[in-house]
């Protein structure tokens, strides 16, 4: 497929919000990522342009978003890059919004530490079957009415 799959590395800019929705759990947060360059005049490290992202995480990687993303920890984001522009009211120029379909999130270990913990399997109780059992046995070939009749005679 042709998508754009990228690996960004900022901080979290906002709060996750968490929803269950009816197609499972999802969870939002801005992710400010600021490029950062060696200034040779100055002999340092500066900050460049700031960009924002708003990563989307679902089904059981919103769940541990939840649980363990809080607003300025450092974080690595792998997913598909998706751009929306859309025209809002009052405004001359379209709205244009950076967002990231999260398929791995992880906190950036050259800045920090953390402790993993494995999240609990989800217990799902079993679903009822809506279809009834299709019959797997395939019938016996059809018997000649002579083989039939001596079935019959063998029997009584």
């Amino acid at each position: 497929m042709n998508e754009t799959v990228l690996c960004v590395v900022g901080n979290v800019a906002t709060r996750p919000v968490y929803r269950e929705l009816p197609n499972g759990p999802s969870a939002r947060f801005r992710l400010a990522v600021t490029a950062r360059y060696w200034d040779r005049e100055k002999n340092v490290w500066t900050d460049g342009h700031t960009n924002f992202f708003t990563v989307w995480a679902n089904r059981q990687l919103a769940v541990n978003v939840a649980a363990s993303v809080e607003v300025g920890q450092p974080l690595v984001v792998q997913g598909r890059l998706k751009v929306r522009t859309e025209m809002r009211e009052g405004q001359q120029q379209a709205w244009a919004s950076a967002d990231i379909d999260a398929v791995t999130i992880g906190h950036d270990l050259t800045r920090g530490t953390a402790a993993f913990r494995r999240s609990a399997k989800p217990e799902t109780p079993p679903r009822a079957e809506t279809r009834p059992e299709p019959q797997w046995e395939t019938p016996p070939p059809a018997a000649s009415e002579a083989q039939q009749d001596a079935k019959a005679v063998l029997v009584t």
